[in-house]
């Protein structure tokens, strides 16, 4: 009985004590034990014993995973120095096997970054609510406002079952920390503005990945264009005679209806801003965005566009392409944006399409917004590679960024358009008089006088 005080041993006693006087020390480490690394606040708010570090080492590796994949870290470690937080914490089975795989490729997908932060901020609450705190069944359900100023509801059941929204508590008070309390549930919360986003995301797809009516059909085993089926004599025409030779748009599709029409069907600054903010998160084309939004109006002018229905493909040279810009190059009026211009293409092409198009046809000439000029792709080393000589630029990082109107494709060069040669006419011969020979014995004599200052030869 001496060697334990009231059920706790004496050796469990001097690991307390030993803990407590090296807990300065440890809360100064910057990295957590299980080497994931994690910022530290200024206020030193943030220690080994926080509730985000134990989450990062606890068993809800999925949910773990995603935070630091939507670049969370910073936000929740200012969150946790104002106030402390209640994490819901969905169990990996329910993000591994559970989830819709459409949905969950969605949510990985560089340009749904906005999305990933909205569905992970909707599981954490700015206070601290413990599993002794829920609502009685009587008294029906209570709101609490999440990270992402969204609302659930906590709710208890006559059997005793308590839930958040629609899921279940399956282990309450699982991780207890000072500046805050995880919850596991046993499936994941989806706000209604990211389930929004997916739909549109799935419908234009859908609409975009349709193949379009005429377009040539390939034998997958020759990799050559099917011949189209003969026409029966006296079938009337497929089109009319005034469709078929009216002409098409020299720039692009046919605008659709945009924000202008009655139906307000597309947002081009919205699609606009999440592709540069999908390039600054993806890293390398800090450059190229930063003649988009700040050196140049191109932003805006390619938000219109898209608003009104068009497509574009942006070519985007990387950062390392864009530094061997010379002042003289940049300085002259308007020389960004006609640089900016010759690399959008005003049709919607992927990595895939190019690939597939130089495969079949060598060399394709794709129009540019900066009229006439066209930029040249062509198969090289199992990618694509555009522009002439030393000028040219690979396809290095293909589909940074594709929604249906917008695709951005990464690549290791500026471009510039061939430039002309333009003939120099060579000045028509001039004929010179001659003047007459003098003789050797004349010269000299000369010479002789011009050295005593006569001037009677000249």
């Amino acid at each position: 009985m001496g060697s334990s005080i009231y059920g706790v041993s004496s050796s469990r006693i001097f690991l307390f004590l030993f803990f407590s006087s090296v807990s300065v020390a440890i809360a100064a480490l910057p990295q957590n034990p299980s080497g994931k690394s994690f910022p530290s606040s200024a206020s030193g708010q943030i220690n080994s014993n926080s509730v985000l570090v134990a989450l990062l080492d606890s068993h809800y590796t999925e949910l773990a995973e995603l935070v630091e994949k939507a670049l969370l870290l910073q936000t929740l470690e200012e969150a946790v120095g104002k106030h402390n937080i209640t994490i819901f914490a969905p169990r990996n089975e329910a993000l591994e096997r559970q989830l819709d795989p459409e949905f969950k490729r969605f949510l990985l997908e560089p340009g749904n970054l906005k999305s990933l932060q909205t569905l992970l901020m909707f599981h954490i609450i700015p206070k601290r609510v413990g599993s002794h705190q829920w609502p009685d069944p009587k008294a029906g359900t209570v709101k609490h406002s999440t990270l992402c100023h969204d609302h659930i509801r906590l709710s208890s059941k006559s059997s005793g079952r308590k839930t958040v929204d629609s899921a279940e508590l399956v282990r309450p008070d699982d991780v207890i920390r000072p500046d805050g309390v995880i919850h596991g549930i046993h499936q994941l919360l989806i706000p209604r503005s990211v389930i929004e986003d997916f739909n549109k995301r799935r419908n234009l797809r859908s609409i975009t990945a349709v193949l379009p009516e005429g377009a040539p059909e390939v034998d997958p085993r020759t990799n050559r264009l099917k011949k189209p089926a003969p026409v029966p004599v006296g079938t009337p025409p497929v089109l009319p005679i005034y469709d078929a030779m009216a002409p098409g748009p020299s720039l692009a599709p046919a605008p659709s209806p945009g924000p202008g029409g009655p139906r307000h069907h597309f947002d081009g600054e919205s699609q606009v801003k999440d592709f540069i903010q999908t390039l600054l998160h993806y890293g390398g084309y800090n450059e190229m965005a930063d003649i988009l939004v700040n050196l140049t109006s191109l932003a805006t002018e390619m938000g219109r566009l898209v608003s009104e229905g068009y497509v574009i493909t942006v070519l985007a040279p990387n950062d390392e392409a864009m530094a061997k810009l010379t002042t003289d190059q940049l300085s002259e009026p308007g020389a960004p944006e006609q640089i900016i211009y010759y690399h959008i293409i005003p049709e919607y092409q992927t990595e895939e399409s190019m690939y597939n198009a130089v495969r079949r046809f060598g060399k394709v000439k794709y129009d540019t917004l900066r009229l006439p000029q066209k930029v040249v792709a062509q198969e090289a080393d199992g990618s694509v590679k555009f522009g002439h000589g030393e000028g040219s630029a690979y396809l290095f990082d293909p589909d940074i960024y594709t929604d249906g109107r917008i695709s951005v494709q990464g690549i290791d060069g500026v471009l510039f358009p061939e430039e002309e040669t333009e003939s120099v006419k060579k000045p028509a011969a001039v004929k010179v008089a001659s003047k007459p020979r003098r003789g050797k014995l004349m010269e000299m004599g000369c010479w002789m006088l011009g050295s005593l200052r006569f001037r009677s030869c000249q």
